[in-house]
């Protein structure tokens, strides 16, 4: 199969931003209200797809960003530039670049999305009453999507191939620091609805820089489901507090390692030298490091000698066992740095451990490393969180390496869903009641 994506993608994609018309600039509420209704009326028709279609639409939008990977690049210097010229972190710039690796991901994500189970019409429950009626509770998509995310381009891949495949329509609200990236990607998985039959507008660009585009994709009710955000704590923050729609929530990655007395030291080096450094700038990378004092004064030093490019934070015994340890304060046991450094707080045993993890946590992802299988169980029994692992980096928490082809987000909180967000986790269900002439008394 092959496209020619670079038709449809017109020259001034490349141009900034901040040169073209935005067309939420008069009437922000009414540019939303216009997406929503589109949104609708596609996620109607998206929801009777069949999974051939829908898997057809994917991978030609794989093939298509391959096949716009210059123009894409060029885009996203673009967007790296700006943000380089506003002073963002290193960790900022590093989640917004692209590359063709990246490129790549993105594309091999969406193929791997097509060849996952279709998670409409799952048969949930099947019973039949005494009375004859037959129910089947059976998952449908959630309906319209409000995406709103920060500066990693690659989510507006992730979540329209994930929405797309559970049958929901999106409307993506990625960065302005992301605008010129997210048009070409968008411009992508349109391109493959359209070569499917499948209506272009189950996945949509808020294409404004403007905030108050923000806030009125959060009051709007009358077509959007769900909103998801995907950022740091201030852009949840104000999702939770101003949506009018439902949310599913991700506040932030303020991720623990616990060493335990049972470590194997050389393993734990090495696990948390990942969990910290591989990319700091992510969800599911450490920020907190809690170790029992039983094995502080041998595994300190090691963990410093192997994470000679991050900063150390540490609590007073923590500092004792090696003077590369800065002192920490309060606010470190809390804190998502997004960047190289870690905090260290020395604990008695396993029970403090974990009290001090669950008061501190996001409720993200904690990791325990230890060769004690009982101590591993009672840590993952008695965390709190949506993931927790046994001696392994928590920067596997992640919807790709869990096997759902990508993920939307990791939500932390309770309901609906938990951990990484992935197809069957974007459906809903209904009841189909079968009967043949019942009346109830």
């Amino acid at each position: 199969m092959t496209t020619d994506i670079s038709s449809t993608i017109d020259n001034s994609t490349t141009d900034s931003a901040l040169e073209q018309a935005d067309p939420a600039a008069k009437d922000p509420q009414q540019y939303i209200a216009d997406l929503g209704a589109r949104a609708s009326r596609a996620a109607h028709l998206l929801a009777q797809a069949t999974t051939d279609k829908k898997n057809a639409a994917l991978q030609t939008a794989a093939i298509a960003l391959r096949e716009a990977s210059a123009a894409l690049i060029a885009a996203n210097e673009i967007d790296v530039k700006m943000a380089q010229g506003a002073e963002r972190p290193d960790s900022f710039i590093d989640r917004l670049r692209l590359n063709e690796e990246r490129i790549e991901g993105m594309a091999a994500a969406l193929e791997q999305i097509a060849e996952l189970p279709d998670p409409v019409g799952r048969e949930l429950m099947d019973t039949t009453r005494p009375n004859g009626l037959s129910i089947k509770r059976v998952a449908t998509p959630i309906g319209v999507i409000g995406m709103i995310y920060e500066s990693r381009p690659n989510v507006g891949a992730d979540a329209g191939a994930l929405c797309l495949k559970s049958g929901n329509a999106v409307i993506l609200r990625g960065g302005s620091e992301s605008l010129n990236s997210t048009r070409i990607i968008v411009e992508a998985m349109r391109h493959g609805l359209e070569a499917a039959g499948l209506p272009a507008d189950a996945v949509q660009l808020v294409d404004s820089p403007d905030r108050a585009a923000v806030g009125a994709l959060l009051g709007c009710a009358e077509h959007v489901d769900l909103v998801i955000p995907r950022g740091g704590r201030s852009l949840v923050e104000r999702v939770r507090d101003e949506a009018r729609v439902p949310t599913l929530l991700h506040l932030d990655g303020n991720c623990h390692s616990y060493v335990h007395s049972g470590a194997d030291l050389e393993k734990a080096v090495s696990v948390i030298r990942n969990a910290k450094l591989r990319r700091t700038g992510i969800c599911g990378a450490t920020e907190s490091l809690v170790v029992d004092e039983a094995v502080a004064k041998q595994f300190i030093p090691l963990l410093a000698d192997g994470l000679e490019n991050c900063e150390l934070r540490g609590d007073e015994t923590a500092q004792a066992c090696d003077a590369r340890v800065n002192p920490a304060s309060a606010s470190d046991w809390d804190e998502e740095y997004l960047d190289a450094v870690l905090s260290i707080r020395v604990v008695a045993e396993l029970k403090e451990a974990c009290d001090f993890i669950n008061q501190h946590s996001s409720g993200h992802t904690e990791a325990i490393l230890t060769e004690e299988a009982t101590a591993a169980e009672y840590f993952l029994n008695a965390i709190d969180s949506a993931v927790v692992m046994h001696n392994a980096s928590t920067q596997f928490s992640d919807g790709g390496e869990f096997g759902m082809g990508a993920e939307i987000g990791i939500a932390t909180g309770k309901m609906h869903a938990r951990g990484p967000v992935g197809l069957e986790q974007l459906t809903s269900f209904k009841y189909q009641v079968r009967g043949n002439g019942q009346t109830r008394s």
